[in-house]
């Protein structure tokens, strides 16, 4: 029997927007960021809910939370670029050559992950898009980092104090970023807390401001179209063959750093209904223009 493929994502009831939608949460000082995924799953009622990269306790700013079936999407931000403001707490006096040492971090770096990292501590190789001085006040530089994912900012700010003679840790934090969500769009604990207090009142405008379709974190992907009776083999694990692609699009809004959305064999790609529901997510490794064989594998069902 055929899946029940979801509305399109303006038109879902608020049950299904919760079970398959995302946050750009907030994230406050103190609680981890599996802490606060946690908060968020409870508070939205919803059976599992996910965080787009790890915050330490201290950090604050951009922490998409994923709900629901949308966790299963949470590898599109695993690639994508991170932005932060950090305080280069600087252990001397301000070097008169600080912004020409700062600019000479920007490219590609070696890091090695601390000791309280989660991760294995191999040498590894992580891009510095942007790195910029924004102001600076006695022994404290206001930084600006425009980087990969998997940059260790606390690792990058001991590095450039070493680089600048005086020793150097990483004061506050804030992540103002993470592709395709930036602090544009940032939800507090307590608007979201809100705005389920609204719904339950019979009040849903604020609930669906706040949480927006899963498609949402989506959108710096190419997107494959597919017929619905496509979109419905899929659900059942079948990939996605030539006969059943509509189109094919560069993403809506790519990121310059990784790309410029061309569609490309072997990009990560999101598959679409025609009216704009996901339907998984996807490695292109055929010609969408042929008459018969694979077009995408799949890596994460959606439906």
């Amino acid at each position: 029997m055929a899946r029940t493929l979801r509305a399109p994502p303006d038109d879902r009831p608020l049950e299904s927007l919760l079970r398959f939608g995302v946050v750009n949460l907030d994230k406050p000082p103190g609680p981890s960021a599996h802490q606060v995924a946690a908060w968020v799953r409870d508070l939205a009622g919803v059976d599992r809910a996910a965080h787009a990269g790890t915050l330490d306790p201290k950090v604050t700013g951009c922490l998409p939370v994923l709900l629901g079936d949308a966790t299963r999407m949470a590898q599109v931000f695993l690639e994508g670029v991170k932005e932060y403001v950090a305080v280069l707490e600087l252990h001397g006096p301000l070097p008169t050559d600080l912004e020409a040492v700062v600019a000479e971090f920007e490219g590609p770096l070696y890091q090695k992950p601390p000791r309280k990292s989660a991760v294995t501590r191999r040498l590894r190789v992580r891009e510095i898009y942007e790195l910029d001085v924004l102001d600076t006040r006695d022994r404290q530089v206001l930084l600006r980092i425009r980087c990969e994912s998997g940059t260790y900012v606390r690792k990058l700010c001991h590095d450039l104090g070493l680089a600048l003679g005086t020793g150097a840790h990483m004061g506050h934090l804030r992540r103002t970023e993470t592709s395709p969500f930036d602090d544009t769009t940032l939800v507090t604990m307590h608007a979201l807390a809100d705005a389920l207090a609204f719904a339950d009142e019979g009040d849903e405008t604020t609930l669906r401001d706040v949480v927006a379709p899963a498609e949402r974190a989506l959108v710096h992907l190419p997107r494959v179209t597919v017929a619905p009776s496509a979109a419905e083999q899929v659900a059942t694990g079948a990939p996605v063959y030539a006969p059943g692609v509509i189109g094919v699009e560069p993403a809506r809004e790519p990121v310059p750093e990784v790309g410029t959305g061309a569609v490309e064999e072997g990009a990560l790609v999101a598959c679409y209904t025609p009216d704009g529901s996901a339907v998984c997510l996807g490695r292109l490794v055929g010609d969408p223009d042929a008459e018969r064989g694979e077009v995408v594998s799949l890596e994460r069902v959606l439906v």
